[in-house]
């Protein structure tokens, strides 16, 4: 699977809100950074993030462009709420070793009617 198609495959697992099927996508000691939180290192912990994240908003990726060079995939999407981010992803033997993202968290706070955190 090339590093293009192995990222459209995420982003459908990420449409179907399913944490098993996106968590298979990451290798066992993986790092998955959103710049907005702390990393979260390990498949047994990337898959608990999405299961929360997953059970607190719907989340929807729109694919705006992808990106590829070697080993890495850059995806620029958006959301129907008009929120909007990248994704760089390190990929090794059909996995994610590495995914760092960009996107502005009050302004996804704000978009699911989640509470924002007090400083």
């Amino acid at each position: 699977m090339t590093p293009r198609e192995l990222i459209e495959a995420w982003v459908t697992a990420f449409n179907e809100g399913d944490a098993d099927k996106i968590a298979a996508f990451y290798a066992q000691n993986a790092v998955n950074h959103q710049v907005a939180n702390e990393p979260v290192v390990g498949k047994e912990a990337i898959y608990q993030m999405f299961a929360d994240e997953f059970a607190s908003a719907e989340m929807v990726c729109i694919i705006e462009n992808i990106f590829t060079d070697g080993s890495w995939a850059i995806l620029e999407w958006k959301d129907p709420l008009g929120l909007r981010g990248c994704g760089f992803f390190q990929i090794e033997n059909n996995l994610i070793v590495f995914q760092r993202g960009y996107w502005d968290k009050l302004s996804f706070l704000r978009a699911h009617g989640l509470p924002i955190p007090s400083e």
